[in-house]
């Protein structure tokens, strides 16, 4: 996980419509960037539904959210219409942005080793700096704990 008070790692990714997001375009916003595993898997879409139903109170509070996996955007794209999510999922399915913010980690699954994303959520301020960093969060309550931290 990357150290709280440095600067947040710059990315170019395509969101769920094929348009490429940059960290810089989010310059003198806070920005909730949350990594997760898979689209349409249940802690996942517990958590992508968390974040849309907090969805107004975010943005009344000027933090935009941004979920980041490494599926498609194609899947992103079925996933935020099953769901009606009101925010932006990047696709980096050559985990460009997760090595970079540190998340691509040795896993164990049934006592069997992969790696794979570790569910992780960076709130970034306006002058693009990590000011808080949560690993291996719980998915039903990131959202609420995301809240609370802005």
């Amino acid at each position: 996980m990357l150290e709280i008070g440095t600067k947040a790692p710059a990315f170019a990714l395509p969101d769920q419509n094929g348009t490429v997001h940059t960290l810089e375009e989010y310059r003198g916003k806070k920005v909730i960037l949350y990594f997760y595993p898979k689209d349409n898997t249940s802690g996942c879409t517990k958590q992508a539904c968390g974040f849309r139903d907090l969805y107004p109170q975010f943005m009344e509070k000027g933090a935009a959210v941004l979920g980041v996996s490494k599926d498609s955007a194609a899947s992103h794209k079925k996933f935020e219409e099953k769901y009606g999510l009101p925010f932006t999922l990047l696709s980096d399915p050559e985990l460009s942005c997760i090595k970079a913010y540190d998340v691509w980690q040795e896993k164990n699954m049934y006592g069997k080793k992969t790696m794979g994303v570790v569910r992780t959520t960076y709130l970034i301020d306006e002058e693009g700096i990590i000011v808080k960093a949560f690993g291996k969060v719980k998915a039903a309550d990131n959202p609420a704990q995301m809240l609370g931290e802005l």
